[in-house]
């Protein structure tokens, strides 16, 4: 499994970021077709797809970490974290993921894509 952490530049406040990473009205916005959330389970679904992952940690405005449901590996997620430099209060938004080794450009390339659609969304 190779571990890939990819960072993007966005023009957003934390809040509103935080509410497009945390909430299921928000991830559908940008991330999947449609969302359902019960309690720490959220099922994502696609055209021609739906998993579901489990929120298994958060902290409020800084980061949310899910594991898909149906990943038997229990060292893998994916997390979003927000990240605001200090000096400049520039946001980006750290992505983590997990995926096999001769995969990793392609999830690479579908992380710019749907962050690039989160852009749109936000503004940014």
């Amino acid at each position: 499994m190779k571990k890939l952490e990819l960072e993007f530049p966005l023009r957003s406040s934390v809040r509103i970021l935080y509410g497009k990473l945390a909430t299921a009205n928000g991830l559908q916005e940008w991330f999947a077709d449609k969302v359902d959330q019960k309690k720490d389970i959220f099922t994502f679904s696609w055209e021609d797809d739906t998993r579901s992952a489990q929120l298994i940690s958060h902290k409020d405005n800084e980061y949310v970490r899910f594991k898909w449901t149906d990943d038997p590996l229990k060292e893998s997620y994916f997390e979003f974290k927000i990240r605001v430099d200090e000096l400049t209060g520039d946001v980006a938004l750290m992505v983590t993921d997990f995926c096999e080794e001769e995969e990793a450009e392609d999830t690479r390339r579908l992380w710019e894509h749907q962050i690039h659609y989160l852009r749109h969304i936000i503004g940014s």
